[in-house]
């Protein structure tokens, strides 16, 4: 009983994901990147292992659909499962085992793939799907942020959720952003209010590693110097 939406920004090359589900620690066994290269999603009756292998072979410069092919044929009990891979060139493919219970299935385009099993109905995945289509030019993290929610206001999963995260990669080896939340009575409300917290400092954070921290600072002189206030 997952749902998200998994995409690729042209523009920036970075991959993103935002699930959510009611066991916990979602962000932990599903969402799985390469960074600069792709990345595997896996969920139903979740294998965490497909994930690191899905990313191994999108670093050969396997294409998303050679990945899943490679997933399925590696798996015995693939009919349980369900799993997206996508591409650095965009290219987007999902699968939904036999074994899965209605509804379940996905949405895919160009650089995006919104899907789900167990839910409420279809329109969850089809909602977060135009959600991201009417997107626009907002960052991938706005994009698939509202996306999510649109997939629980169209009516989320069967037994509802109380775990959600949303997570970004570019091309360093070190996340963008990883927001969790775990055990929460509207997990995507509470994933919203951390991402509006977060958004103004992770460039700081995707920039500390090769900075001199003498001369970065810490957030909050980092703050508000970009406000014009130090």
């Amino acid at each position: 009983m997952t749902f998200q939406i998994a995409a690729r920004c042209a523009t920036s090359g970075r991959f993103g994901v935002a699930i959510s589900t009611r066991p916990m620690a979602v962000g932990a066994r599903c969402p799985f990147f390469a960074p600069g290269q792709g990345v595997v999603v896996t969920m139903a009756a979740t294998d965490p292992r497909l994930g690191p292998l899905g990313c191994n072979l999108l670093r050969l410069g396997y294409s998303a659909p050679r990945v899943l092919d490679e997933l399925a044929a590696s798996d015995p009990y693939i009919e349980h499962r369900q799993l997206c891979v996508i591409d650095r060139d965009g290219h987007a493919v999902a699968r939904t085992g036999a074994h899965n219970k209605d509804w379940s299935g996905a949405f895919t385009a160009r650089d995006v793939v919104a899907m789900g099993n167990n839910l409420a109905s279809e329109r969850t995945a089809q909602a977060m799907f135009e959600s991201w289509s009417r997107g626009g030019d907002s960052p991938l993290e706005e994009r698939l942020m509202a996306a999510l929610e649109a997939g629980r206001d169209a009516g989320g999963q069967n037994g509802g959720q109380q775990s959600a995260a949303l997570v970004v990669w570019g091309h360093a080896v070190h996340s963008y952003i990883d927001l969790r939340v775990d055990l929460h009575g509207e997990p995507i409300g509470e994933l919203r209010r951390l991402l509006e917290a977060f958004r103004p400092v992770a460039p700081f954070y995707e920039a500390r590693p090769s900075a001199d921290p003498a001369i970065l600072g810490n957030e909050l002189t980092w703050l508000a110097r970009r406000s014009g206030n130090a």
